[in-house]
Parts: structure tokens; C-alpha cells; sequence
């Protein structure tokens, strides 16, 4: 039997919803992730079975639809939908701090109350991001479908409701540790950083905690293959560390130069003292200075 359940989420003004689930959005894993009917959906690992939650931006709160197994997980998928968009986030006191450097202070003016786009599941978010090194968008939205149609938990029939794309939950670090490396179309080192990953959070070897930034951290920058790009895009997106940075991001070295900001990785963090302790936050505001679909609002 399938149980659902509508929630209003509140959050405190003001929320720019344009990258939250813009990035959401083009980001979306293939089978896990949609936008449809208006609403960002994807599917959910509840502890007593799949869930799906469907979220749509209102005025002065986020409405939540939790498609549930277990009615009792209604809390649980809320928890995990307010950390999807960061709804626990104060933006006054961040956008404050932005503010105060002239370089931020349009941007923030412009659209203020941007979010960083989180993720319901660390260890998800560590995959996604060990496919995403040094590729597009839609190439490591590509490998991150392949992996969920070969390993990932298919959702009961209709579970997801009509008319929708959803067919699987993302598969966890035990399914993924099966993985055939011939099934990877990726560079070998990258296929064996993968599977490193995999079976170290399989065997607890590292354990990605939003609790324990600091540990998550180190652990996973102990592995090989795993660099600084990694470690804080699972740091921002994923622990939840709103000072998370990344200066050798692509997008963040183009805004920095159309912004006249410095160019090399060592100045840029220099430079970027004055926005601690919110560089993810700031991080947001410099990728809003670029033309891509992460900035925009889902038609």
C-alpha cells in the first residue's frame, strides 16, 4: 500500500529558489531524480522502505508531497527534504557577511537567499562526485544512470505515480562494490578511484557523517584519487559545511575572472577570507555570475 502525505516546510526569508532547484534539476540523476508537474521529485531510502518526495517553491514555505511505504517515515522524509534545500539555513546572517565584500554585494542584492542544493545521502553525493571529476554535467549524469539501472533497488510498479520518470533508488556502497570496471565508460584511474570509494564506506573504512565534518573530511581525502575538488564538493553538498570551498572549479575560476577576482587557486582562497564562514554560500553567488542552466528556475 502506498501512503502519501502533504507537508508544508518552512524556511526563514528570503529563499532564491532559481539554483536550489535549478541545480537540482540539471543535475538529476536519471531514474532517481525529475522535475515534474511543477515539482522537483526523487526517490528516498526511508527505513521502512522506498519513499518519494515531490517539492514545489510557495509562498513562504516549500510544499513537500512524501509518497511513502511506511507512513511512519513521514518525519524522516521531511528531515531529508529540508536538507536537500537547506531549509534550516539563516540567510540573513550569511548574505550579511557576502554582502560586505563590493565584489559579492550585487549579486547578493540581486537574488538574496540563495542555498547550497544538498543531498539526502553522503555517500550518494561521494559517488556522484567521483563521476563528476573533470567531466560535464550530462556525461556524469550518463554514468550515474548507467550505475542505477544495473545496481540500484527498482521502486515497486507505480509507485512513483503516473506520468513519472522515477524507477529506482541509488544504489548504496555494498550494491556498487559488484560493479564491473568494464561497465565503466570512464578513465581507469577514475574507475579505480570508484571502486575504492565504494568499498571503503561498504567496509566503514571511511564513514561520511554530517555529525563529524572534520573526520568525514580527512577520511575521505585519505583515499586515492580523492582530491581537495572531492573532498568539499561531498563537504558542501552533502556534510553540510557551509564553509566548503572550491577555487579549481571551472565555473568558479570564469566567474572569478569576469569578476576581476584573482585567477590562481592560492590567491582566490586568499582572497576569500573575508567571506568565512559561508564560502559555500559565496560559492553559490559566484556561480550565479555564469549563463547555465543551474541558475534557472525549471519551466
Amino acid at each position: 500500500m502506498v501512503h502519501r502525505v502533504e507537508r508544508a516546510l518552512a524556511f526563514t526569508e528570503p529563499l532564491c529558489p532559481d539554483n536550489l532547484f535549478g541545480h537540482l534539476v540539471a543535475t538529476a540523476v536519471p531514474g532517481v531524480e525529475e522535475w515534474h508537474d511543477g515539482a522537483y521529485r526523487r526517490t528516498l531510502a526511508l527505513p521502512g522502505g522506498p519513499g518519494v518526495v515531490a517539492l514545489r517553491p510557495a509562498d513562504g514555505h516549500v510544499g513537500a508531497t512524501l509518497t511513502l511505504t511506511d507512513p511512519a517515515d513521514a518525519d524522516a522524509a521531511a528531515r531529508l527534504a529540508r536538507r536537500i534545500l537547506d531549509l534550516d539555513a539563516d540567510p540573513g546572517t550569511i548574505d550579511a557577511t557576502l554582502r560586505a565584500d563590493p565584489v559579492l554585494s550585487a549579486l547578493v542584492d540581486e537574488a538574496p537567499g540563495r542555498r547550497v542544493p544538498g543531498s539526502p545521502d553522503a555517500d550518494e553525493f561521494a559517488v556522484r562526485a567521483v563521476l563528476g571529476q573533470q567531466v560535464s554535467t550530462a556525461a556524469a549524469r550518463t554514468h550515474a544512470g548507467r550505475l542505477v539501472r544495473g545496481h540500484g533497488t527498482p521502486l515497486p510498479d507505480g509507485f512513483a505515480g503516473p506520468g513519472s520518470s522515477l524507477t529506482h533508488l541509488f544504489p548504496g556502497a555494498p550494491a556498487l562494490t559488484a560493479v564491473d570496471p568494464d561497465e565503466l565508460g570512464m578513465p581507469r584511474t577514475r574507475k579505480r578511484t570508484l571502486l575504492t570509494l565504494v568499498r571503503a564506506l561498504a567496509d566503514g573504512e571511511v564513514v561520511l557523517d554530517p555529525a563529524d565534518v572534520p573526520g568525514s573530511r580527512s577520511a575521505l581525502a585519505g583515499l586515492p584519487g580523492i582530491g581537495p575538488w572531492t573532498v568539499d564538493s561531498v563537504a558542501m553538498r552533502a556534510l553540510g559545511d557551509p564553509d566548503a570551498f572550491l577555487p579549481s572549479d571551472l565555473g568558479i575560476r570564469v566567474a572569478a575572472g569576469r569578476l576581476g577576482l584573482p585567477a590562481r587557486d592560492r590567491d582566490l582562497v586568499a582572497r576569500a577570507e573575508p567571506w568565512r564562514p559561508y564560502r559555500a554560500y559565496a560559492t553559490q553567488y559566484l556561480w550565479a555570475a555564469l549563463d547555465h542552466a543551474v541558475n534557472t528556475m525549471p519551466g
